[in-house]
């Protein structure tokens, strides 16, 4: 089966989450609501990353995650400008993201980056360990780019 462009899926959940989570505010705050909201994406963004890692027989590596981002930017959801890409570094700024656009157009956004930046670094934990993420701002809370600085750290000393 063919994988949903994920713009798509992350437009789709938010048709659902947005409603829950005005709900949650409504009785008990948005403090309370987005603590919640923010601890579940980030679970669900572990689970991903281990389904994604278990389709590779969990045989991950710094350029199969960077074949993932085919998934991300399908539908031009993001435009990217790549910095620097190797077997241990995925380096890059986003200069257009589809999908902070999105959930302002949908009213949500105020908790877009709970509903998509949040997952990002989170993800690697589920996909492989190793891959970590630096990021200093993103479009979501207003920067003009997203700075993107995974790195892949091996076991050996350097």
């Amino acid at each position: 089966m063919a994988e949903i462009p994920t713009l798509t899926k992350r437009t789709l959940q938010a048709q659902v989450i947005g409603p829950i989570y005005a709900e949650m505010v409504a009785e008990i705050g948005e403090e309370k609501a987005s603590a919640i909201l923010d601890a579940a994406i980030r679970k669900a963004a572990i689970a991903e990353g281990k389904h994604f890692a278990d389709r590779v027989g969990g045989q991950t590596s710094m350029a199969d995650f960077i074949k993932l981002y085919e998934l991300w930017t399908a539908d031009g959801a993001l435009e990217m400008k790549v910095l620097e890409a190797t077997d241990s570094t995925f380096d890059f700024d986003i200069t257009r993201c589809r999908y902070a656009e999105t959930y302002k157009d949908m009213g949500l956004g105020k908790i877009g980056h709970l509903l998509s930046c949040n997952r990002d670094g989170t993800f690697c934990q589920g996909y492989d360990p190793n891959i970590t993420l630096e990021r200093k701002q993103t479009i979501m809370e207003g920067a003009p780019c997203c700075t993107f600085r995974y790195r892949y750290k091996t076991g050996a000393a350097p």
